[in-house]
């Protein structure tokens, strides 16, 4: 299953850092910048997050939040969190619906190993909780700035 933009973007309940519910029908009225990654605490994910965080005070003025999920458990968010100092909510995925939901959970190969993962993407989200941009196989380095531009676009 895999969403396209102009779809409703699939709603969700998940938990996240700190002991909170993230869930997108909470968020309805602001855009919302939902990235996926595939792993706490990895370079890519690292770089990307850092970038989300460092350009969070930009996103705020265009009244969107940033919501970063993956697989990985809600303490290993935490710590995650808290080594990187990241200032929004990471929701955790652990069955895998919510990916699956949004077509992120892919095969992938490496050092021609094949196995499931999740794939590096992220959605634009409206305040009327449409799907506005996608970006899929996303590369870290310049991601941040280049939602950011999409997001001041919706507004």
């Amino acid at each position: 299953m895999s969403v396209e933009v102009g779809d409703k973007a699939p709603d969700f309940s998940l938990p996240a850092d700190g002991g909170d519910t993230i869930s997108l029908k909470a968020l309805r009225g602001k855009t919302v910048v939902l990235y996926f990654y595939p792993k706490d605490d990895t370079s890519g994910c690292t770089a990307e997050a850092c970038a989300f965080h460092d350009a969070r005070p930009d996103f705020s003025k265009v009244k969107a939040e940033i919501v970063g999920v993956s697989r990985d458990s809600v303490a290993s968010h935490d710590k995650f969190k808290k080594k990187f100092d990241l200032s929004f909510p990471l929701a955790s995925d652990e069955d895998g619906k919510v990916c699956q939901a949004y077509g992120v959970w892919v095969e992938k190969s490496m050092y021609g190993k094949k196995y499931m993962g999740i794939e590096r993407a992220t959605f634009l989200i409206d305040a009327k909780g449409v799907i506005r941009n996608i970006w899929r196989k996303v590369k870290p380095n310049g991601h941040a700035a280049e939602v950011l531009k999409a997001a001041e676009a919706l507004t």
